[in-house]
């Protein structure tokens, strides 16, 4: 279930950072991308882990 999770938060995370980024530009939607995906990784895996 923490891999579901994680994977869950890793696109939201990424869809989030796109959007707001690309208001800015393409280079900061991916950069804001890669880092939102990283942390909905980190909480999707925490939130798993925590209701396990």
């Amino acid at each position: 279930m923490t891999k579901l999770l994680g994977f869950a938060g890793s696109l939201v995370g990424s869809y989030s950072g796109w959007y707001l980024g690309m208001r800015f530009g393409m280079f900061t939607g991916l950069m804001l991308s890669i880092v939102g995906g990283g942390v909905g990784i980190y909480y999707g895996r925490k939130y798993g882990k925590r209701y396990e």
